[in-house]
């Protein structure tokens, strides 16, 4: 058995990613990153998964330069990144050249640790990667999701110690340099937890750590039984931002396994210290926070499985199409939805595909709208499905899908066409920057536009302000007007404002609360990518429209103005909840107007497409 227990801190990456849905800004984690550095920890997980992302949609923050931050404030520490395979840190599989582009350039940025997993655990989506990681003579940690078909323990005729010993052996097989168990939602129960890290050490000679959520209430149980089995290293975090469904906290871990064989001999002290500065910082981020539970735990998990980043980033989507009420509804729907599309593990991004999808299901109907993901998913874009999709399902969601109806059994990245060159080509005239060209391959909308914020093309919107300077500036403060202002000189109510039944001295008030700073927002939702603002339509008498049916941001338009259309034709591709949905025509008719632009904000009900009735395209 080894002696020293290893221990990674996530602080700075999963932790704030599972309870604010990724919003800590890199001002607020810089006063504690070199004081950890000193700590003597196995690595930092800095970067990876959702940070990329959050970083340039919502906080106007370049996440390689925040990369080269961290290694500079922490260069003993060995900085680590969760790596999506083939995806990276996006929501598709990507070409070979931008994952090798990608892997090499973090490496040189300060990516000491690489931990590559695969949605599906499908090992033909890691090879690129891991090939790059090597070549780059970094750490490769190759990592196996964990999954049981539906709650309970682990077992059965797919999620067994046979399926995942034999994933362990083939990344062995691969120079990893580790394995690491992603349990990404906190369902690995503690005595399973013994049984699968002594069957991963038999199995090969590799290190073995562990990674879970306290999702659950089990991650502590859990943490120790591996412990008690052999595991190399175990992920933990600072207290603020343990426990929920984040990480277990690292300051009980060390007293626990203090003067024992597996004493990890961490200094509590300034650990201790890095908790207050986080505690004194944290109050900005309440609106992120998950709040509509009383209880720590969830046990539902252990039916939905939604990872711990999904569950703040999941009631984040809801509470923006006005639906939080409806989060019960969407939670028991996705084991339905997972169980139709074969029971893939819900690790990003088929956690935000299958929590979107579900989220679709319960507002629209089941699978009235399809996500291009989710058709890409069922088609074999994702890689090899644990389980095959549920036949009357796979029908339905790749019914006019352009690629065919019959999925393919071959590695999606043989099939994806070389993309840095038309990335480069695309931002040339703004960047010629690495950083830019990967940012921009990886996002091409939200990434443009941050790419302009960045070059000062164009001004950080106002909900990217950090909460501090922002408040100063006023952007989030009432009005300059009385309190009790008459209407019409009332800032517009948005679409955010709720009504509510308030009970004083035995009488009954009806009252309306609207955000602060709502109206300013939906006010300047319409602006495009590059600048300008968009004039919001509204159909004729007769005419039909094409409206977004939740907020987005709008990908492309499928048709021009003057075109006929079918009904049902793909009109407008928005974003949304990070997944794409084509909107179709209601009517047969002519294209009159498309009052967005590429990379427009838009909120839920704004026109995208007005269209004139007429006869069926080709028809007459």
């Amino acid at each position: 058995m080894p002696a020293l227990l290893r221990i990674s801190d996530t602080t700075f990456r999963d932790a704030h990613q599972s309870l604010l849905a990724t919003r800590l800004r890199m001002a607020d984690m810089e006063p504690i990153a070199a004081r950890m550095d000193g700590l003597g920890l196995y690595s930092a997980e800095v970067w990876g998964g959702a940070t990329f992302d959050a970083a340039t949609r919502f906080l106007a923050e370049d996440p390689w330069e925040r990369l080269r931050t961290f290694k500079k404030l922490m260069p003993n520490t060995p900085l680590m990144m969760l790596l999506r395979g083939q995806s990276l840190v996006g929501y598709r599989s990507y070409a070979d050249d931008v994952v090798e582009a990608f892997v090499g350039h973090a490496a040189s940025a300060g990516i000491d640790v690489f931990r590559v997993f695969d949605a599906l655990n499908d090992e033909r989506n890691l090879s690129t990667a891991a090939r790059a990681v090597k070549k780059a003579g970094k750490h490769l940690q190759m990592t196996i999701c964990y999954s049981v078909t539906h709650g309970g323990r682990m077992g059965g005729p797919i999620f067994n110690l046979d399926y995942y010993a034999e994933r362990a052996r083939v990344m062995a097989e691969m120079d990893a340099d580790s394995i690491c168990v992603k349990d990404m939602a906190g369902i690995l129960a503690p005595y399973d937890a013994y049984d699968l890290v002594a069957a991963l050490k038999a199995a090969t000679n590799l290190p073995v750590q562990l990674h879970t959520h306290y999702t659950s209430g089990m991650a502590s149980m859990t943490v120790l039984k591996a412990i008690e089995a052999g595991i190399d290293a175990v992920d933990a975090c600072l207290a603020p931002l343990a426990l929920r469904t984040s990480q277990p906290a690292i300051e009980p871990l060390i007293i626990s396994l203090k003067g024992t064989e597996r004493d990890p001999a961490l200094d509590l002290d300034p650990i201790l210290e890095m908790g207050d500065h986080l505690e004194s910082v944290l109050p900005k981020y309440s609106e992120h926070m998950e709040t509509t539970r009383a209880a720590v735990i969830d046990a539902k998990v252990l039916s939905h499985q939604i990872p711990g980043g999904m569950i703040s980033n999941l009631v984040s989507q809801l509470r923006e199409v006005d639906a939080l009420d409806r989060l019960d509804e969407v939670l028991d729907e996705i084991p339905r939805t997972r169980k139709d599309l074969g029971y893939p593990p819900l690790v990003t991004p088929m956690s935000q595909m299958v929590g979107t999808q579900a989220v679709s299901n319960v507002l629209f109907g089941r699978y009235k709208m399809v996500s291009r993901q989710i058709k890409d998913y069922v088609y074999g874009l994702y890689g090899r499905p644990v389980a095959d999709a549920a036949p009357d399902v796979a029908k339905a969601v790749l019914e006019g899908y352009e690629r065919g109806q019959s999925p393919i059994t071959t590695r999606p990245g043989d099939l994806i066409e070389p993309e840095m060159e038309s990335a480069r080509e695309a931002v040339k005239e703004l960047s010629t920057d690495l950083d830019d060209v990967l940012t921009y391959a990886l996002y091409p909308t939200t990434g443009m536009r941050f790419i302009r914020i960045k070059h000062g093309l164009d001004p950080v919107p106002d909900e990217m302000q950090p909460p501090i300077e922002a408040a100063a500036a006023g952007r989030r403060q009432a009005p300059a007007q009385p309190v009790a202002a008459p209407l019409s000189q009332a800032p517009p109510k948005s679409s955010r404002a709720k009504a509510f039944n308030v009970y004083l001295d035995g009488r009954a008030y009806r009252v309306e609360v609207d955000p602060v700073g709502s109206a300013q927002r939906g006010a300047a939702h319409a602006a495009p990518a590059g600048g300008g603002r968009l004039t919001l339509k509204a159909p004729a008498a007769g005419e039909a429209a094409v409206a977004a049916p939740m907020p987005g941001i709008v990908s492309r338009y499928t048709v021009e103005v003057g075109q006929r259309v079918d009904a049902g034709d793909a009109v407008v591709v928005i974003e949304s909840m990070k997944m794409e949905n084509s909107l179709p025509s209601p009517v047969a008719g002519t294209v009159r107007e498309l009052p967005a632009s590429q990379g427009a904000t838009v909120a839920k009900g704004d026109i995208l497409a007005i269209i004139t009735p007429v006869g069926p395209a080709g028809s007459g």
